[in-house]
């Protein structure tokens, strides 16, 4: 808020009017706003893509651990390694497909015996051929390998005998090679044809036959790969996702020990694996921050735009989002029980207390959203700093008392307790001492964050600007140097501001408005009057009235520089932007009319210009400080009026209320109609106490002992 000091007055020695904080063009705002969004987006992007965590290790396959390595939090994830393994043992039960008996070449093989018994029988009916020459053609036959005895017997054998073994070859043959005959399994064929042997032949005859059918088998069933892979492919596609389970502390890895495919998978699931930036997730950093960016800013721009025209508070949101994500990057990626002691819940009551509660809200779901993005989506994790963060918020939205403090650490310790414990007994998935840990470190997260806000209270506010309750309570204190010099040097004034306090104080209740602000501003909003309080009708006992020996503008003049006066006094006291504001805003632009209306007499129909009778403003900006001026001028003009009845009590309230509103007064603050309403019925309240009737009393009365009596009227 733009303040006069006392370096800015006008040649007149008067106070120039300053700008209010609206009076900055939303071009400027905007670009602001822009800059600092634009800086957090890449301040964001660049830790979140940058920063690695000290537990990531740089290992392959096959190579021996650096160190232990335990899972910093519970994950579920569909493994690809236990997958394929899955599938592989799947395809493995799937037995090599056969094409069935080959019937060409069974009628192949038919066919050859046919032609070698053919050949055979020629030779044996050839008379002019010698018996060795007959043996060495039949040696000679392709595919017929038959031991010597068994190629004499052919020879030998009678031609009925012959006729008996082709004919059984054949038959045998026939019924041998029509069942399945695999490349492993043509000895067991050979095995089995002397079992199908028709037991009328003769041995001579049973053994040609096995001989020649034995010689003539071949394998008539071939492994069919085109189908047997199809099978098997088939057998992988049917397999479902390997759903594995990652537990909270679980050994991934100890010291030395090889990396298997699986131990690998869990690191990188993890996000333990050091790996060099990849784009793709360089790119959904960027995207991700963009987001969030996006929605801070467009949470702002509806809920509170006027933090726009408020730099310093804008600093503080953007300050407590870029430390909330750099914070998170530390603590969550990689951590077991780190991120439970991660204070995310500090942010969110720094911002209740500074700022508002609806930007403590907005800080709480970035800290929800930024700890789950950094803690590979643990829903544990999201839940147990948004419950924190909310409950700590709504616990310090006002600080009268340090306990307050200490309810804060209770209400967020039970509730870290309780998000711990719901998660931890639902899923089953403890054990006494995790559980225990845990539990601790919920607990102490809770220290933890409200020691820093507690610290941030003690010392960050006079940095931002922000005026603290403790702030105001130890200025609301009578012993306060400044309040004290008030109560000696201007008693009147004094009285008139415990006055206007009370009554500020109850109407800033009525309408939900900053009641300790109201107080304390009330204190010290006429503090100027203390270094010319005899030129101020409440510090008037003589009767005398130094201004009836001025001019009318030099008596304005002194009037309206108890404004800049009442900055110096506070600027050299170091009080708080927003007790500051309660000086000039208390008058606003509006006229000494006392002082302007003599000038008019005095000036024989000259034009007097109004400026000089005006104070400098600027308007009150807030509720606070246009309750005051509502409240200045209701005692001011009940003390002088003196109303007899209510009625004529609530008519002034009324008068007075409408002038300002109808002045343009209240344009800049918040205050609706309905708020003037509860304003006017609780000035009426406190007035009515002030300026009740009292009951006349008689004059001093004699008692029977001749002693007189005091009258003791009732206040």
């Amino acid at each position: 808020m733009n303040i006069p000091r006392a370096d800015e007055l006008a040649p007149s020695g008067m106070p120039t009017p300053q700008p209010s904080p609206r009076a900055m063009t939303p071009l400027q705002a905007r670009l602001r706003a822009l800059i600092l969004a634009a800086v957090l987006w890449a301040a964001w992007s660049a830790s979140f893509i940058l920063y690695r965590s000290p537990d990531h290790v740089n290992v392959t396959v096959g190579q021996a651990s650096p160190r232990d390595i335990k899972a910093p939090r519970q994950v579920s994830y569909i493994s690809e390694v236990k997958t394929r393994e899955a599938q592989a043992a799947a395809a493995a039960q799937v037995p090599d497909v056969y094409t069935g008996p080959d019937m060409a070449l069974v009628a192949r093989q038919l066919d050859w015996l046919e032609k070698v018994t053919t050949y055979i029988t020629a030779i044996r009916n050839d008379a002019y051929t010698p018996r060795e020459k007959k043996l060495e053609l039949l040696r000679e036959i392709p595919d017929l390998s038959l031991p010597a005895s068994t190629l004499a017997k052919v020879v030998e054998l009678d031609a009925d005998a012959w006729d008996r073994v082709v004919r059984e070859s054949q038959r045998v043959l026939d019924a041998i090679l029509r069942e399945e005959i695999r490349e492993g399994d043509v000895a067991e064929a050979k095995r089995r044809v002397g079992r199908l042997v028709d037991r009328a032949l003769s041995d001579e005859e049973t053994e040609l036959v096995t001989a020649l059918t034995q010689s003539m088998i071949r394998p008539n069933s071939f492994l069919d790969i085109a189908e047997t892979l199809a099978r098997r492919d088939a057998a992988r596609a049917a397999v479902e996702p390997v759903h594995w389970n990652i537990q909270a502390g679980e050994s991934v890895l100890r010291e030395g020990e090889i990396v298997t495919e699986l131990a690998y998978e869990k690191l990188r699931v993890l996000g333990l694996l050091e790996e060099g930036i990849q784009w793709q997730e360089a790119a959904g950093v960027i995207l991700f921050t963009l987001i969030l960016v996006v929605v801070v800013s467009l949470f702002v721009v509806k809920e509170d735009p006027l933090l726009l025209w408020r730099p310093r508070r804008e600093l503080l949101l953007f300050s407590l989002l870029l430390a909330l994500g750099l914070a998170a990057r530390l603590f969550v990626p990689g951590h077991t029980v780190l991120p439970y002691f991660f204070p995310a819940a500090a942010a969110a009551m720094v911002a209740a207390i500074f700022l508002s509660l609806p930007l403590a809200l907005l800080v709480t779901l970035v800290a929800g959203v930024i700890v789950g993005y950094n803690a590979g989506g643990s829903l544990e994790l999201v839940v147990l700093h948004l419950v924190g963060s909310a409950v700590g918020a709504l616990s310090l939205l006002r600080i009268e008392q340090l306990s307050a403090f200490l309810r804060a650490m209770l209400y967020v310790a039970l509730a870290n307790i309780a998000c711990i414990l719901a998660f931890r007994l639902s899923s089953q998935q403890y054990d006494a001492l995790g559980l225990a840990q845990l539990l601790g470190a919920g607990a102490l997260n809770a220290v933890i964050a409200v020691t820093l806000v507690f610290v941030t209270y003690a010392f960050t506010g006079r940095l931002f600007g922000i005026t603290t309750s403790l702030q105001l309570l130890e200025l609301a204190r009578p012993t306060h140097p400044l309040f004290r010099q008030l109560l000696i040097k201007a008693p009147g004034t004094y009285h008139h501001s415990i006055v206007i306090s009370n009554m500020a104080e109850r109407a800033a209740e009525a309408i939900g408005a900053d009641a300790l602000l109201t107080r304390v501003g009330s204190y010290y909003h006429d503090i100027g009057k203390t270094l010319q309080p005899y030129f101020f009708a409440e510090n008037q006992t003589d009767g005398e009235n130094p201004h009836d020996a001025l001019d009318p503008r030099m008596s304005a003049e002194i009037i309206i520089s108890h404004v800049t006066k009442g900055l110096e006094l506070a600027e050299k006291a170091k009080l708080p932007d927003k007790v500051r504001a309660f000086i000039p805003e208390h008058h606003g632009t509006t006229l000494v009319t006392y002082f302007y209306r003599r000038a008019n007499q005095e000036a024989d129909g000259q034009e007097v210009d109004e400026a000089h009778f005006r104070y400098p403003g600027p308007k009150p900006q807030s509720k606070e400080t246009a309750i005051v001026m509502l409240a200045d001028s209701v005692e001011a003009w009940s003390r002088a009026n003196r109303p007899a009845t209510p009625a004529e009590m609530e008519r002034l309230v009324r008068q007075v209320m409408n002038d300002r509103l109808v002045s343009g007064e209240l344009d800049e603050c918040d205050l609706t109609l309905k708020d003037l309403d509860r304003i006017r019925e609780s000035f009426i309240s406190v007035l009515q106490g002030i300026y009740h009737p009292r009951v006349q009393y008689p004059e001093r009365v004699t008692r029977r002992n001749g002693r007189g009596a005091v009258n003791n009227p009732e206040t």
